[in-house]
């Protein structure tokens, strides 16, 4: 019988009474690619931080590669590798003393490093550049690295965290094909929290929605969307307020949510729908400036589950970072 990578029951954190992870229990099959998404506050980095034990559980247990986080927390960092959100490379190093360093502290043996970091920096395209000092680097070759460092010490689980945040489409595209790829070839169980829907809904083959400490949804990506079911009708007007306020009360109307500048109407048959909300609209005086039709996407799943888009619920980088920092100086 094959181990699940990751076995959660009932675990909590909690922090002067307040739940930052409220009674969590899962299950991550081995070689997948499992996605925690959520607003930032929510408890995704808390649940992770527990998982790689540089956090106490209040309450629960959980094992990671077959080791409990709490009896065999050496057993569970020589097994995993973690590429936090902030950076945390020495800019003054190349790239391979920052790997060697990294190599040396997980006991890597010395006559294997170098084939070792050959392999790694090959796998994220940056076998050309080893010998260049970091501080060279661009913020995706600097991402590649820490991915690389990350995969030193041949870890079961990597731990990925908002890998892509702050770069560009372009680069945030070759970072997911280099994980795909190592997740393919190297056979990696990767755990990744992300505020990308789409790099979700691309990579993962399964995904916890996460607000307030608790999962509130599982499953695949398109097991997710299935739950909605139907079309979404999107759209823009004078007034998303009072076009709100007008749709919801209509029998048909599986679902109204408004965000942004938009409002979203859940319904079967969307193409039929469209005269009907326009006519609505115009009745009202309400001005529709645009209308659009297509099939549930994660960003719905997220806004039927917790009510806003994950936009609307996102901190500021500074904010994150501030919240980031108070609670690693409460860890215990």
């Amino acid at each position: 019988m094959t181990l699940n990578a990751i076995e959660a029951s009932g675990l909590s954190k909690n922090y002067n009474g307040l739940k930052a992870v409220d009674s969590i229990s899962l299950s991550v099959e081995q070689g997948s690619v499992f996605g925690l998404l959520g607003p930032n506050g929510a408890g995704k980095t808390t649940l992770i931080s527990m998982l790689v034990t540089m956090r106490r559980p209040s309450a629960g247990k959980a094992s990671v590669n077959g080791f409990d986080i709490g009896k065999q927390p050496g057993k569970v960092r020589e097994s995993i590798g973690i590429v936090f959100q902030d950076p945390s490379l020495d800019e003054e190093l190349t790239a391979r003393e920052n790997l060697e360093m990294h190599a040396a502290l997980y006991n890597v043996a010395k006559e294997t490093r170098r084939k070792r970091i050959e392999e790694v920096t090959k796998l994220v395209g940056l076998e050309k550049i080893l010998d260049k000092a970091v501080k060279t680097f661009s913020g995706g070759m600097r991402r590649r690295l820490e991915i690389a460092r990350g995969l030193v010490h041949h870890p079961k689980i990597l731990f990925l965290d908002e890998p892509t945040l702050g770069l560009d489409p372009q680069t945030r595209a070759s970072i997911w094909q280099y994980i795909k790829g190592l997740n393919k070839r190297e056979k990696v169980t990767i755990i990744l929290t992300t505020h990308y829907m789409d790099e979700a809904d691309g990579v993962c083959n399964k995904i916890a929605i996460i607000d307030l400490g608790k999962i509130i949804a599982l499953g695949s990506p398109t097991e997710l969307k299935n739950t909605l079911g139907g079309d979404i009708v999107s759209v823009k007007c004078s007034s998303s307020e009072s076009c709100e306020k007008e749709l919801s009360g209509k029998s048909w109307a599986k679902a109204v949510v408004r965000h942004d500048s938009f409002v979203d109407i859940r319904v079967e048959k969307g193409e039929e729908k469209i005269p009907k909300i326009i006519g609505l609209a115009e009745k009202k005086g309400i001005k529709v400036e645009s209308v659009s039709l297509r099939k549930p996407s994660l960003d719905d799943v997220f806004i039927h589950y917790t009510g806003k888009t994950i936009r609307e619920q996102e901190a500021t980088a500074l904010d994150a970072m501030r919240a980031r920092r108070k609670v690693w100086g409460h860890r215990k």
